[in-house]
């Protein structure tokens, strides 16, 4: 059995055998929903197919964002013999075949595409053997991954592709390949007289996180599993989409009310030194749909706000869990997600940074932009030196301990007092320090 398919010879495979996520699958690219950056009217992408200039290329994105369809509907488009596999499947043994292939359409006038899904799981070794066939033109290489191509695919083989971007669908693009599921009698499920309410739509839209091969796997599981009622309809509800999507339809509208109460609940738990409720809280937001990203960028703001120096770690603690869901993606990053939430839980809590930057923030807002004192202006001209620019200037590193006492405030607005540090972690330290300090400086 052939580990790879040429698409011009492919088998007809029965439409009821096939998953309606690729029955369904655009076949050019006015039908293609999503990454309007790459194939809106002029853009990059769109260019090079219509204008036959192809290139080898690496799609990066993740799943369900129509990386194979967009190699699909590239061999449609072009006069270019189309073969694809997958690097799951295949090996060195495989490349060879194609490029054998590849070099006799190649004589006879004809390049060759080569459609490689997963390219990110193929080895040094086979990643080497496209190099010299990409570089003479015997093959314009495609791949797809879902890996950051930086760490996966070889820098020497990277140099020669264009990596493009493809970004997770939105909600409203999920809608409307769903809409199109629904009526489309042909490959889609109209025949079958579906109707999704409105609630179900929006569950699917949303618990799809972008995967449009999710949201069509569901609606398909819930149409087919829906008996139709007297008028013949199969009625789909909220409970029944989330029977289908194998998860539970939570009371939860990211753009209501629910959506602000349950971000107040978690920065509350969190506040509260509550970690079994802040992790509950953030499994509530989580399972209903909730943007990780989002959830990631308020535990940030929490560290900075309620924590701050009273212990400095936790900034950098949700500042890396923001990054490891980044990179890894759901569901696994949900877990760093969760490691931040119960550390920000159990730190020591401190306002008084966010306290003394409201503040500053006063002064500057009532005393406008006050002239910053001639001793601590830098002088890089000899006029400006002339002027009394850093005149009188303590260098403190220049007295025992780097401490001086100076004037760094404006004169007309005097010295300040914002940071009050609290006797909590870290910042009973830091309080300890200043009032050393401030003691050292009036024995002078």
């Amino acid at each position: 059995m052939e580990l790879f398919a040429k698409t011009d010879k492919r088998e007809k495979t029965p439409l009821e055998f096939t998953p309606l996520a690729d029955r369904i699958r655009p076949q050019k690219m006015d039908d293609f929903v999503g990454q309007e950056h790459l194939l809106g009217p002029g853009r990059f992408l769109r260019s090079l197919i219509e204008k036959d200039q192809l290139q080898s290329l690496i799609f990066w994105g993740p799943p369900g964002t129509g990386k194979t369809t967009l190699a699909w509907i590239i061999s449609q488009s072009t006069r270019s013999h189309f073969i694809a596999f997958s690097a799951v499947l295949s090996g060195v043994k495989e490349i060879r075949q194609v490029i054998i292939e590849a070099e006799e359409q190649k004589s006879k006038g004809r390049r060759t595409i080569l459609f490689v899904d997963e390219i990110h799981r193929f080895n040094k070794a086979q990643q080497d053997a496209f190099l010299p066939h990409v570089e003479k033109g015997t093959i314009i290489l495609i791949g797809a991954t879902t890996e950051n191509p930086s760490f996966e695919v070889n820098s020497a083989l990277l140099s020669r592709c264009r990596v493009l971007t493809l970004r997770a669908l939105g909600a409203e693009e999920i809608g409307l390949i769903l809409k199109r599921a629904l009526v489309d009698e042909e490959k889609g499920l109209g025949t079958l007289n579906p109707v999704l309410t409105p609630e179900a739509c929006k569950y699917l839209q949303e618990m799809a996180h972008g995967d449009a091969r999710v949201a069509l796997n569901a609606l398909e599981i819930a149409v087919r599993t829906t008996p139709p009622d007297a008028n013949g309809q199969r009625i789909i509800s909220l409970a029944m989409a989330a029977e289908a999507m194998q998860r539970k339809a939570l009371l939860y509208d990211k753009d209501g009310e629910e959506h602000y109460n349950v971000i107040s609940a978690l920065h509350k738990s969190l506040r509260g030194s509550d970690p079994d409720a802040a992790l509950y809280w953030l499994a509530r937001m989580l399972e209903a749909g909730e943007d990780p990203l989002y959830v990631a960028r308020r535990l940030v703001r929490f560290a900075s706000e309620d924590i701050g120096l009273a212990d400095p770690q936790a900034l950098n603690v949700a500042l890396a869990a923001m990054q490891a869901f980044h990179f890894i993606g759901p569901p696994e990053g949900e877990l760093a997600l969760a490691e931040a939430a119960v550390y920000l839980a159990t730190a020591p809590k401190s306002n008084a940074v966010y306290l003394a930057y409201g503040k500053a923030q006063k002064d500057v807002k009532e005393k406008g932009a006050l002239p910053v004192p001639l001793p601590i202006r830098n002088a890089p001209t000899n006029l400006m030196a002339k002027l009394g620019y850093g005149q009188g200037y303590k260098y403190a590193h220049d007295f025992p301990g780097a401490v001086v006492e100076q004037d760094y405030f404006p004169a007309e607005l005097g010295p300040r007092s914002y940071y009050q540090p609290t006797n909590r972690g870290m910042e009973k330290i830091i309080g300890q320090r200043l009032e050393f300090w401030r003691q050292k400086m009036k024995k002078k």
